[in-house]
């Protein structure tokens, strides 16, 4: 395996720009995630990575060896695509054994690598049926092993997971991440899930509008977005978001918006001046129903909707024109259209400039 390097790669088609100027280091090893919306140019970038695209600027490197002029064959990488590319008329043995047989490799090794393959996958049984008699997760794994063959430096995934259904998509990115593992593998994975993105990813790489956003673990990404943009997209349902500023208060620098005045936590306040414009985050967990000893972060809300999902519920608030999301418990007795009187949790409380969206701290 082997690390992979980006510098300042860009991808023009005509007067569109698809990436811009994405700069990015994967360690040997790593399991790294493309992901972003659709459109933001996260597959083009892995084409690029792949071959199958040329950058109209910047380097690619794959190891030590740059690899801009190299043909797609000859960059010792592995793709596995989203419609899996099988060929219809060949065995699932024939369908790993292929990249083999066209590097002339011997038969003896082409049995041994495939069934180790195989058995690394559990479709040993599998080997001598066609696609069509294969369900969706078997054609996943007969496509992940026609890859895993080739022992290629780097696995390249292009949302491998999305024509399977909901419950064994979940069950297969569980598996994938194991093999990973296993494997010692090097893999950049692309996909428009955040979900699926912060269960198997080492690193979360985030795009927008060719842009790259943040580039952080699944933790960090999730409790300090980079940017209002990362805040929103990664979480079910995403951050709560409240325009205000900041203004001089008893005790402090207070956050003063719709919602009321909040007194800041000393680190906040330190990163931000009076009279600035200031948009303020919040995860819909770090909202409660308020009780009487909650002093601080109070507003009222009115409950447009309860959402019971079995292990929680998800409110629906309206609140001073701003439109939140509360996370509960299971137990929590609130009916639709009530009036009631929440909390915010200010230790976490998130600060984003209002003009560039970026995080203030």
């Amino acid at each position: 395996m082997a690390r992979l390097v980006l510098n300042a790669v860009t991808k023009q088609f005509g007067a569109v720009t698809a990436v811009a100027g994405v700069s990015l280091e994967v360690a040997d090893r790593e399991f790294l995630v493309l992901v972003g919306p659709s459109g933001c140019g996260k597959t083009t970038l892995l084409r690029m990575i792949a071959g199958l695209e040329e950058p109209t600027a910047g380097d690619i490197l794959i190891g030590d060896r740059r690899v801009n002029d190299v043909a797609s064959r000859d960059r010792d990488v592995a793709v596995v695509f989203q419609n899996y590319a099988l060929y219809p008329h060949m065995t699932v043995f024939d369908n790993m054994a292929f990249p083999l047989k066209m590097r002339h490799v011997d038969r003896p090794s082409i049995v041994r690598q495939v069934q180790e393959a195989a058995d690394l996958l559990s479709i040993g049984h599998l080997l001598k049926r066609r696609p069509r008699e294969l369900s969706g997760g078997e054609r996943q794994r007969v496509a992940l092993g026609r890859a895993i063959v080739r022992q290629p430096q780097v696995f390249l995934m292009d949302e491998p997971l999305s024509n399977l259904d909901a419950k064994l998509r979940v069950q297969t990115r569980t598996e994938l991440v194991k093999l990973q593992r296993r494997l010692g593998a090097t893999v950049v994975y692309v996909t428009h899930d955040q979900s699926e993105a912060m269960t198997m990813a080492d690193r979360i790489a985030v795009l927008d509008h060719g842009v790259l956003q943040q580039v952080a673990s699944p933790d960090t990404i999730y409790a300090h977005p980079a940017n209002t943009f990362v805040g929103g997209f990664f979480g079910t349902p995403g951050m709560n978001f409240c325009a205000g500023r900041i203004v001089a208060g008893e005790g402090g620098r207070v956050f003063e918006s719709a919602l009321g005045r909040w007194l800041l936590p000393a680190a906040l306040a330190a990163a931000v001046e009076s009279g600035q414009e200031v948009v303020a985050g919040l995860r819909p967990e770090h909202l409660a129903l308020a009780t009487a000893a909650d002093v601080t972060g109070r507003f009222e809300a009115t409950v447009d909707l309860v959402e019971t999902l079995g292990s929680e519920k998800l409110l629906h608030l309206s609140a001073g024109g701003e439109t939140l999301v509360a996370r509960v418990g299971p137990d929590t007795a609130v009916r639709n259209g009530a009036s009631i009187t929440c909390t915010a949790d200010l230790s976490r409380l998130q600060l984003f400039d209002a003009t560039t969206g970026d995080a203030l701290c």
